[in-house]
């Protein structure tokens, strides 16, 4: 047992006699807490008791720390350990929680949330007042008030006539009283003997309030078996009509437990099936070569101009279901990827005053790259990003819909639980796939809510939404984690290659698998993106560069094609099904638009003879031939528009077909016809009449149509939000720790002057201060000032004066821990410190 004199009196006192790594740790872990840096370290105990502070400090406890936090709450203030663990193990006692308390006290202490030795274990005010039971503030333990606490505003009359009816002596006065029913109550040997004496049907009701809630309601002429429990304090009235269960009663009842289930150890997060780890990478590399095809396509959609935007910012629904079919997925899929490659800064808003959203100058940067890297970017975003595509459809805060692109998407907390998932995943055996409810339930177990648990929490939402889009992006394949997905998570890899066997080298002298494993290297996220893509590269598919034509005017992609190939098919004929094969179908139309776009006939014949492994079919000739002999043979140009043929015979057809009626055709010549058309309606109309007119300019040329993407200006990717500030490195710790204890020296020096009443600056006279300053140098006293800076802000130092010349001392100070100049007329007092 501690000496009581040497034990804490306060919070701060207990920080202060921490040495600088266990500080580094609580600010570490509560990184609100330097934010700015505390002045001393009275400033950060006040800080560490805040409300705010200590709602989020409690909100990042495991299920089995908050557990001892809220028995701590119903204990006596202060606590023995032992009176703890009773409480936490019950009278019977539980091996498993008491293997585990002191590592649940401890974390309660590195956190200071709870201060003091064992023999006197206090909770920090505001940590109290959150987690005591009160009836508006049921406590999660399901015990009510004290008898003490039931009994303040009771009258020292009723309360003697409890203490007889208990069989307990009438005392003086009512404080005794209580402190004897209390007795009584937590004797477990003379509270059974009361019970054997009690009603069945009253130890009913005790039954039915023993977990909680303690509350009950009577009636003004109680029955017998509440008016037996109300005469021996069994259960006291707290409000008219109200009943409440005492502590110390239920606790007896109870066996000791503040809980009903205590949960020490965290559940085990079991496999539901298990595949070969090389099935599992293959799989996921399928996935993230679809991933990459899905974004591509995405923006290759929107390649000229994508949907508007909306007033309010974000896509419209139509523009969203319209992508989803373009795409082939539901909706949902569809925003994910839309909101993934918004995040990788891929798309963003033009800017425009007809404002729509279109591919990024990045986007053509991406697309440059190896496709290992292009994934690796796509996922390195994912991993971190705080946009969340699952709560698009949804409704905020004002009850408005969230859409796709839109504000109110981000949620801090989703890199956070994305990364926790997959570490759960990366814990598993290689290939081992778990189930979600298990993945759920252990993270419930590391952040429990706080309040009834609801089935659509974030937390929970936001770990099925990450098991679902890894399987998406290819991070987990057949729901276990890939070893791409543990490289870009830089979990070290089981294996050191997938595909590869590791001989021993003539110069090995033990079996590899007993040689001392190195220590890991911690890698930066950059680093672990390339990993990543490391082990993807030999998984993806290799493009080809050639495709197999058939007769029936198709083409056959059997794989992924290289990029000049795959856009110049994509514009010289039509996607018709995708797959693990790509088939494309050559149309009138598609031709026209390769021809448009300035290739010629012979360019085209030349592509697919260069581009395929089977013979041009004649029926694919004859077409691209056709097409290119009419086309140009019509040309259209601004008038309001005209169409202009040297074959007078071809304008007849065109005015004798009823289709042109709409275009409201009149012979000018006998080889020019005006349109009362804008020169885009009447191209699409002869089209679709089945002619293939070119346009041209106003010089008479053809105007070749080229398909040119419309980029954004240059774009920066959204940042993420981040959950609260940021954790602190090494360097800002050493730094802020430094002054910390600096300025708590200055606070806390024993001074030869008493110091000021009120916390006040010392004050002396500008001569004073003058020759104190003078004598310190001569002797190498340390002395203590108050100073005011050129802002006005006021502080207390402690200083060593090196130098005084010229109206300013030069010195080495204690609390910023280097040498300073201070003006003298800034100082407002000197005081010498004490000899000790």
């Amino acid at each position: 047992m501690s000496d009581p004199a040497s034990s804490p009196r306060s919070l701060a006192e207990a920080l202060r006699a921490r040495d600088d790594a266990s500080l580094a740790v609580l600010l570490r872990a509560r990184p609100d807490l330097i934010t700015p840096v505390p002045t001393d370290l009275t400033q950060l105990a006040t800080r560490a008791g805040t409300r705010a502070s200590v709602i989020r400090a409690l909100e990042r406890l495991d299920r089995f720390a908050l557990q001892t936090a809220e028995a701590l709450a119903v204990a006596a203030d202060p606590a023995p350990y032992d009176e703890l663990l009773g409480l936490m193990a019950g009278d019977e006692g539980d091996p498993a929680v008491e293997s585990a308390l002191p590592r649940a006290v401890a974390l309660l202490r590195e956190q200071a949330l709870v201060w003091g030795d064992d023999d006197r274990l206090r909770l920090v005010r505001t940590a109290r007042e959150l987690l005591t039971p009160s009836p508006q503030h049921p406590s999660p333990t399901g015990l009510g008030p004290t008898v003490r606490e039931a009994t303040a505003g009771m009258s020292p009359g009723r309360i003697q006539e409890i203490v007889t009816a208990a069989g307990l002596p009438s005392t003086h006065d009512a404080v005794s009283a209580v402190t004897s029913l209390t007795s009584l109550f937590t004797d477990r040997r003379r509270m059974a003997a009361l019970l054997a004496g009690a009603p069945a049907d009253s130890l009913e009701v005790l039954t039915r309030l023993i977990w909680g809630p303690p509350y009950g309601q009577v009636t003004a002429d109680p029955a017998p078996r509440l008016r037996w429990l109300l005469d021996r304090g069994l259960l006291l009235p707290t409000a008219p009509g109200t009943v409440v269960l005492p502590r110390e009663v239920a606790l007896h009842l109870r066996g000791g437990h503040a809980h009903r289930a205590t949960e020490p150890l965290p559940p085990a997060v079991e496999a539901t099936a298990t595949h070969r780890p090389q099935v599992v990478d293959a799989t996921a590399a399928g996935q993230a070569y679809t991933a990459l095809a899905t974004v591509e396509e995405l923006l290759k959609d929107w390649d000229e101009g994508g949907p508007a935007v909306l007033r309010a910012g974000g896509l419209s629904v139509r523009d969203l279901k319209r992508t989803a079919v373009a795409l082939d997925v539901a909706e949902p899929v569809a925003a994910f990827w839309v909101e993934l490659a918004y995040a990788a800064g891929l798309l963003a808003s033009d800017g425009e005053a007809d404002e729509r959203y279109a591919a990024t100058p990045a986007y053509d940067e991406w697309l440059e790259q190896p496709p290992d890297l292009r994934w690796a970017r796509l996922a390195a975003t994912w991993l971190t990003a705080t946009r969340t595509p699952g709560l698009i459809g949804g409704r905020d805060a004002k009850d408005r819909t969230l859409s796709a692109l839109g504000p109110g998407l981000d949620r801090s907390a989703a890199p956070g639980v994305r990364h926790r998932v997959l570490t759960l995943l990366a814990a598993l055996p290689e290939g081992a796939a778990p189930g979600a409810e298990s993945v759920l339930a252990r993270l419930e177990w590391e952040r429990p809510l706080r309040g009834p648990r609801t089935d659509d929490d974030l937390r929970s939402q936001l770990a099925r939404w990450a098991l679902a889009e890894a399987e998406m992006l290819g991070v987990t394949g057949r729901g276990a984690l890939s070893a791409h997905g543990r490289a870009l998570l830089g979990a070290p890899e089981a294996r050191p290659h997938r595909h590869e066997e590791h001989p021993e080298g003539p110069g090995d002298k033990l079996p590899v698998h007993h040689r001392p494993a190195p220590t890991p290297v911690p890698l930066s996220p950059p680093e672990q993106a390339a990993a990543a893509a490391r082990l993807l590269a030999p998984l993806l598919p290799a493009p080809l560069d050639h495709v197999l034509l058939q007769a029936d005017l198709t083409a056959v992609a059997p794989g992924p094609l290289q990029r000049p190939l795959a856009d110049m098919l994509g514009v010289l004929a039509d996607v018709e099904s995708k797959g693990g094969a790509t088939v494309y179908r050559f149309t009138p139309g598609s031709v026209r638009r390769a021809l448009d776009a300035g290739r010629s006939a012979s360019d085209l014949h030349a592509f697919l003879s260069a581009h395929s492994r089977t013979p041009v079919p004649q029926p694919l000739t004859y077409l691209i031939d056709d097409v290119a002999r009419r086309h140009g043979h019509l040309r259209v140009g601004a008038a309001s528009a005209y169409v202009r043929c040297d074959d007078d015979a071809l304008l007849n057809e065109i005015l004798a077909d009823k289709r042109a009626a709409g275009l409201r055709l009149r012979r000018l010549a006998p080889t020019v016809l005006a349109a009362q058309a804008d020169p885009a309606a009447l191209l699409d109309g002869l089209r679709a009449m089945g002619f293939a007119p070119a346009a041209e300019s106003a010089e008479g040329d053809v105007l070749i149509a080229r398909a040119l993407a419309h980029r954004t200006p240059p774009r920066t990717a959204p940042e993420p939000v981040p959950e609260g500030p940021p954790v602190p490195d090494t360097t800002l710790l050493s730094a802020a720790i430094r002054a910390i204890r600096a300025g708590d020296m200055a606070a806390t020096t024993p001074r030869r002057q008493p110091p000021p009443a009120g916390g006040e600056l010392p004050r002396t006279s500008s001569a004073e201060t003058l020759a104190t300053m003078q004598a310190a140098v001569l002797t190498g006293e340390a002395l203590w000032i108050g100073y005011v800076n050129a802002e006005g802000a006021a502080s207390q130092r402690v200083i060593a004066p090196v130098r005084v010349e010229g109206g300013f001392v030069t010195a080495y100070d204690h609390t910023a821990d280097e040498v300073r100049t201070y003006p003298l007329h800034r100082v407002t007092g000197v005081a010498e410190l004490a000899d000790d």
